[in-house]
C-alpha cells in the first residue's frame, strides 16, 4: 500500500522529478569530463603549458567537488521537499515512521544510481562530441586524450554513491526528526535565514576579509607561487559563500525598504517574492557565482595562451622575417608581402669580423624593445644612441683602452638581425665608413629584415621563405633553423593544447552553473502559481506579471555574475607567471560568457513564465 501511494505521488510530480533528474546528470556528466583531463597524466603532460598543471588540476578537482558536494545535497534536499508533505500524510492515515523514512532512503538511492548511470554515460557522450569539435575548430590533435576513461569512471562512480548514500541518510534522518505537522505545512513558509542579527554583519566582515585575501593571492601569485593558487582558490571559495549568505539579503532587504524603488507599479510583489525565496538561493548564488569564475575563468586562460602566441614569438623575435642573401624567388615572396617596415643593409665578413656600414645603420635605425627595470614590455623604440666609427662590440674579450665599443642598444639591434644557424654570432662585429667597406676584401653580402602589422595573417609566406632558407643552407636542419615563424609555430601547437582544456572545461562549467540556477527557479515554480495566479485574479495585467518576472530573475542573475566575473578579472594574474599578457583580449571570452549567461537568463526566464502565468489568447 505505501509503495503504491509513493509511486502516485511520483507520477504526480513527474515534472519536479525530470528537472531534479537532468540537474543531478549534467553535474555527475559535468564531474566526469573534468576527471577525464584531470586523471589523464599523459594528455596533461602531453598538451599542457604549464609545467605544475597537474597540482592546479588537483586543486581545481578539490575546488570542483566541494560545489557539487553542495549541489547535490541541495538537490537532494529538494528531493525531501517534494515529498514531505506527502510523507505527513501517509504518517496520518498510520504509516509508521521508521517505514516513512526507509522509503525515502531508498528512493533517494534510486535517483542518484539512475542519475549516475545516465549522468556517466552523457558525461563520454559530450567528452565524445565536444572534444572532438574543440579538436577540429582548434586544428588540434589532443595526444592521450580519451572520452572513455576508466580511472575517470572509478573517481566518479566512489565519489557520487559516497554523496547519496550520505544524502539518503541525512534526508531519512530530518525525516525521522520532524513531526507530522512540519511536514504537512513545511512547504508554507519560506525559507529560514541561517544568518541573522549581529551575526549577519560579522559574517559580511569575515567574507569581505577572506575575499580581500584570496584577491591579494592572486595578485602576488608571482611570490607566493604555488602556495598562493591553494590559499586564492579555498579563501575566494569560502569568502564567495559568506559573501552571499550575509551580504545578498541585507542587499535584498534595503531594496524592499527603498520606498521609492518598492511603490512602483508591482515593484512590492517582485521585491516581496525576492525576499521570500532569498534565503533559499544564497547557496545556490554562491554556488553560480564559483561556477562563472571556473567556467569563464578557464575560458580566458586558455584563450590567454592563444593570444598570447604572437607576444611570445615577438619576445624572441622582433622582426617577422630575417633574409640574409635574399634569391630572386625570396625577393618575390617578400615585395607581396606588406611590411610596415622594412630595410636592407649590406655587409662583409672575414675570419674575425662582420662589417656595417655606419651611415647604412644610422639612416636606417632598427627597432629594440624597451625594457621597464630589465624587465619586457612588448613596447619597441629605435635605436637612439650615437654609432661610433670604428667601434666594435664587446664579446667578453679583453679589449685595448682606447678601444670604441659599440653601445649596447645598438648592440642589442644588431644582434636581433643575425641568425643563429648562419654562424654570425661567433664574430665581432666592426662599424666602418664607405671608403674602408670598399677596401676589404670578401664577398659582400645582403641583410634583409621586414615587420608585419599582422604576423599569423602571412603564415604561408614565412613557412615557404624557411623552406628556401633551407634549400639554399644545405648545412642547416630544420631543427636549428629558429626562424620567427619557427617560434610562433611551436608556440601555437603547444597552446593549442592549453586552449582545448579551457574551453572544454569552461564549457562544462558553465553548462553545470546553467543547471544550477535553472534548477533552483524551475523547481520552485509550482509553489508559486498560486501567488501569480491571485494577482491575475484581482486585476494585474499579463504584461505587468511578465515584466515583474524579468526584474525578479535580472537581479538573481545580475548578483552572481558580477562576483563571478570579479573573480575572473583578478584571477587572471594566476596566468601573469606563464604568459606575457594574462588580460590581452580579455574582452572576447568575457563576451562569449555574457552572450551565453543572457541565453541562460531568456530561457529561464520564459521556462517559468510558461509554468506560472497561463497562456494569453
Amino acid at each position: 500500500m505505501l509503495f503504491k501511494l509513493s509511486i502516485t505521488g511520483l507520477k504526480g510530480k513527474l515534472k519536479d522529478y525530470i528537472v531534479l533528474l537532468v540537474g543531478l546528470v549534467l553535474s555527475i556528466s559535468i564531474f566526469y569530463m573534468f576527471q577525464t583531463l584531470a586523471s589523464n597524466k599523459e594528455f596533461l603532460e602531453a598538451n599542457a603549458t604549464i609545467k605544475s598543471i597537474g597540482y592546479v588540476f588537483q586543486v581545481g578537482s578539490f575546488l570542483l567537488a566541494i560545489i557539487t558536494f553542495f549541489y547535490v545535497f541541495y538537490a537532494n534536499s529538494f528531493l525531501m521537499s517534494l515529498r514531505q508533505k506527502e510523507f505527513g500524510m501517509y504518517m496520518l492515515l498510520g504509516a509508521k515512521k521508521y517505514k516513512v523514512a526507509f522509503m525515502m532512503f531508498i528512493e533517494t538511492i534510486l535517483i542518484g544510481m539512475t542519475s549516475l548511470a545516465i549522468g556517466i554515460a552523457s558525461g563520454i557522450g559530450l567528452s565524445q562530441g565536444i572534444g572532438h569539435l574543440l579538436m577540429k575548430q582548434l586544428n588540434f590533435t589532443a595526444s592521450g586524450y580519451r572520452a572513455l576513461y576508466v580511472p575517470s569512471i572509478k573517481v566518479t562512480c566512489i565519489f557520487f554513491v559516497g554523496l547519496f548514500i550520505l544524502s539518503a541518510l541525512l534526508n531519512s534522518m530530518k525525516l525521522a526528526r520532524m513531526t507530522v505537522l512540519e511536514l504537512v505545512y513545511g512547504n508554507t513558509y519560506a525559507d529560514s535565514s541561517v544568518i541573522k542579527g549581529k551575526l549577519t554583519g560579522i559574517t559580511a566582515f569575515i567574507s569581505i576579509i577572506l575575499l580581500g585575501i584570496g584577491y591579494a593571492s592572486m595578485i602576488f601569485m608571482d611570490v607566493l607561487k604555488e602556495a598562493g593558487i591553494t590559499i586564492a582558490m579555498l579563501s575566494t571559495t569560502a569568502g564567495t559563500y559568506l559573501f552571499f549568505e550575509s551580504v545578498f539579503p541585507l542587499f535584498v532587504k534595503k531594496l524592499k525598504e527603498n520606498k521609492t524603488h518598492n511603490e512602483k507599479g508591482i515593484n512590492a510583489f517582485t521585491f516581496a517574492q525576492l525576499k521570500f525565496r532569498i534565503n533559499g538561493l544564497t547557496k545556490v548564488l554562491a554556488t553560480v557565482a564559483m561556477l562563472i569564475a571556473l567556467g569563464a575563468g578557464a575560458i580566458s586562460g586558455g584563450m590567454a595562451f592563444k593570444n598570447n602566441v604572437i607576444k611570445s614569438a615577438d619576445k624572441f623575435e622582433i622582426y617577422d622575417t630575417v633574409i640574409y642573401n635574399p634569391t630572386a624567388e625570396e625577393m618575390k615572396i617578400l615585395n607581396d608581402i606588406p611590411f610596415k617596415d622594412k630595410n636592407e643593409y649590406r655587409y662583409k665578413t672575414d675570419d674575425q669580423y662582420i662589417y656595417y656600414l655606419k651611415a647604412e645603420l644610422e639612416k636606417n635605425r632598427p627597432f629594440i624593445y624597451v625594457e621597464n627595470g630589465g624587465k619586457y614590455t612588448g613596447k619597441l623604440k629605435r635605436v637612439s644612441e650615437d654609432l661610433p666609427l670604428g667601434a666594435v662590440s664587446n664579446d667578453g674579450q679583453e679589449m685595448d683602452k682606447n678601444t670604441k665599443v659599440i653601445p649596447d642598444e645598438w648592440v642589442t639591434a644588431l644582434r636581433g638581425i643575425q641568425p643563429s644557424y648562419l654562424d654570425y654570432l661567433d664574430k665581432t662585429i666592426k662599424i666602418v665608413d664607405i671608403k674602408r667597406y670598399n677596401e676589404l676584401q670578401g664577398k659582400e653580402g645582403l641583410v634583409f629584415i621586414g615587420k608585419t602589422d599582422n604576423f599569423a595573417a602571412h603564415t604561408q609566406e614565412w613557412k615557404k621563405l624557411d623552406e628556401l632558407q633551407l634549400e639554399k643552407y644545405k648545412h642547416i636542419d630544420a631543427d636549428d633553423m629558429l626562424s620567427k615563424y619557427k617560434i610562433y609555430n611551436e608556440f601555437y601547437t603547444v597552446s593549442s593544447g592549453t586552449v582545448f582544456m579551457g574551453f572544454f572545461l569552461g564549457i562544462a562549467f558553465l553548462a553545470m552553473m546553467a543547471s544550477c540556477l535553472m534548477f533552483k527557479i524551475l523547481s520552485g515554480a509550482t509553489a508559486d502559481i498560486t501567488r501569480y495566479d491571485m494577482l491575475r485574479k484581482i486585476g494585474v495585467r499579463h504584461e505587468l506579471l511578465t515584466k515583474s518576472i524579468y526584474k525578479e530573475f535580472f537581479l538573481v542573475f545580475l548578483c552572481p555574475a558580477i562576483v563571478g566575473i570579479a573573480h575572473v578579472l583578478i584571477g587572471m594574474n594566476i596566468f601573469g607567471l606563464i604568459v606575457i599578457d594574462p588580460y590581452f583580449r580579455i574582452w572576447l571570452p568575457i563576451c562569449i560568457f555574457l552572450v551565453i549567461y543572457t541565453i541562460y537568463y531568456m530561457i529561464t526566464v520564459q521556462l517559468y513564465k510558461g509554468i506560472v502565468l497561463p497562456k494569453v489568447r
